[in-house]
């Protein structure tokens, strides 16, 4: 039997009860009555990616085993499932779990191998785009940044729903919007790419403690900081914090005072990126963009976060018809496959008794 991950299961699960094998985090068990009175149990497992809810009915052979199992446990579940009478829930007849080792666990909190290396990369990538700044002042706040949060960083999503809502997710959204703003600066010299570069790091730094995940294990909890304040007014803290601390190296200091632009209107218009990235008032940016580099880091943004949405939403949407899915919030409308690249017919290269381009 194959081990498949939640969102496997969930993409290949028929209407046929097949056997199937996943790794996850028991993340909630909850204990519930029926209408007329019956106990069942509401288990939710989760791994990297997705969730999967399952209920355990008080006549099932897995009722009397649910009672011993403890929420934040990972295990091994294997069964037959397959989708409910709603279409789309799992629903599984018989399963049995068995408790993963330390090494499993660690498996599953670093997700797929295909997300481990993807997540890898990114942020290699960042911490190399970083190194590579050249103005300074933003170099040493970036490389402070992974220095002083890059643990946390690496496992904060990109949001708690919608886009990059994942274990690592922002590490993902920001590693591809700067491969995209790099390339928005080689159309647009206009635009200051040591800059724009540190603001994408920076934007979003205020969800290392609004969607980070606990250390071991898929669950985001929810902050009175977070709520109170949210990321942006967070992200610009964090900002000022790390710049206080740079400048205490008088050394560094005395070797910045005589460079151009001043380092306090870099500050100030690092700052105006993350306090304005939302692009509007009505969107919870305190500011509007008024510079180039904000501008173009509100749309780099919000492009991205929709690519994801666009990705995932081919994956999870009920197909209607013939390139034709249901719709997936909040994007606006019903999903509709995207166009295949052309590409040309293959030719046979001619015979020896067929003139090529050279005989004619």
């Amino acid at each position: 039997m194959e081990t498949v991950s939640i969102r496997e299961l969930k993409q290949q699960a028929g209407t046929v009860f097949q056997a199937w094998r996943f790794h996850a985090q028991l993340e909630r068990l909850l204990t519930k009555t029926t209408k007329t009175g019956n106990p069942f149990y509401e288990l939710t497992f989760a791994d990297a990616e997705e969730t999967l809810l399952l209920r355990v009915w008080n006549n099932a052979p897995m009722f009397a085993t649910c009672g011993q199992l403890r929420a934040g446990q990972f295990f091994e579940v294997s069964g037959e499932f397959g989708l409910g009478g709603d279409g789309r829930s799992i629903d599984g007849k018989t399963w049995t779990a068995r408790a993963l080792d330390e090494d499993e666990a660690a498996q599953v909190l670093g997700g797929t191998p295909e997300l481990r290396e993807k997540q890898e990369t990114d942020y290699a990538y960042l911490v190399s785009t970083a190194s590579a700044i050249a103005d300074p002042r933003l170099r040493a706040l970036a490389l402070a940044f992974f220095d002083r949060y890059g643990k946390r960083f690496r496992r904060t999503a990109g949001a708690r729903d919608y886009h990059h809502a994942r274990r690592g997710g922002l590490v993902e959204h920001v590693a591809q919007m700067t491969r995209s703003a790099v390339q928005i600066c080689v159309a647009y010299p206009l635009l200051n790419r040591d800059l724009l570069v540190t603001g994408i790091l920076f934007h979003d730094v205020g969800k290392l403690w609004e969607n980070a995940y606990q250390e071991n294990g898929f669950t985001m909890p929810y902050t009175e900081m977070s709520e109170l304040l949210s990321h942006i007014p967070l992200g610009m803290e964090v900002v000022n914090k790390l710049w206080r601390e740079i400048h205490e190296d008088a050394a560094a200091v005395k070797a910045w005072e005589d460079l151009e632009p001043a380092s306090e209107r870099v500050r100030l218009h690092l700052l105006h990126l993350i306090a304005s990235h939302h692009g509007e008032l009505e969107f919870g940016s305190p500011v509007v963009p008024k510079t180039p580099e904000a501008q173009a880091l509100h749309y780099i943004d919000n492009l991205d976060a929709k690519m994801e949405m666009f990705e995932r939403g081919y994956q999870v949407a009920t197909e209607l018809g013939k390139h034709v899915y249901d719709r997936v919030r909040p994007l606006p409308g019903r999903l509709v496959s995207p166009l295949p690249v052309f590409e040309s017919p293959k030719t046979d290269a001619p015979t020896e008794d067929e003139p090529g381009d050279a005989d004619l």
